[in-house]
């Protein structure tokens, strides 16, 4: 069973980004995963994220981004047809209000069971919460149009994104491993757990 983990480049000046770094990571560690970085650019995220799910034919895709100030790992729950950067992309592009994926749906749930991820995190000592915004940037770009690839061409294919903290804030083997558990727990549980779970709005 192949897993497709995905992080992005640096961003916004960085040297590093740890959803890359702990993506990269976490393969090493696993037989059934493959890892890509993802360019952090509105134009290329998406068709390099459509290649790799092409050449490695994954049944689940788990793509991680960089959320700043957060302390939590944090499983998204929907993403949202709409791009308003705040800030340049790698590539100079800043695209103010305009949709992912023209004419598509206002917004696509995960595939992921994010509230049993966040419970089976919790319990290896690692903070978790769900969280509702994935934002507006290339994280949430990637995240729609993910489920979007899902929704049209890749029927079957479960998944979604997870949002992660700065090594600052998480040293980079917990976020690896809090990355693996997602994966885990989306190859076992197919139905979410309906029970509350701690989130991030």
């Amino acid at each position: 069973m192949t897993v497709l983990l995905t992080g992005f480049a640096p961003f916004a000046g960085a040297a590093t980004n740890p959803s890359w770094q702990a993506a990269s990571l976490a393969a090493v560690r696993r037989t059934d995963t493959v890892a890509v970085e993802l360019p952090c650019e509105f134009d290329a995220s998406l068709p390099a994220l459509r290649a790799a799910i092409l050449a490695h034919r994954p049944e689940l895709v788990v793509c991680a981004g960089l959320a700043g100030g957060r302390e939590h790992v944090t499983p998204e729950r929907v993403a949202i047809n709409l791009i308003d950067a705040r800030i340049p992309d790698n590539a100079g592009a800043q695209p103010v209000d305009v949709p992912v994926v023209g004419g598509g749906p206002s917004a696509y749930f995960t595939t992921l069971p994010v509230k049993a991820a966040v419970a089976a995190i919790e319990s290896a000592g690692l903070p978790a919460a769900v969280s509702y915004t994935a934002g507006t940037y290339v994280c949430n770009q990637v995240f729609y149009g993910l489920m979007h690839l899902i929704a049209t061409e890749f029927p079957g294919l479960r998944g979604g994104f997870v949002h992660v903290p700065e090594e600052a804030r998480m040293p980079l083997d917990s976020i690896a491993r809090a990355l693996e558990i997602v994966a885990d727990t989306a190859l076992t549980v197919h139905e979410d757990v309906t029970t509350s779970a701690g989130t991030l709005h």
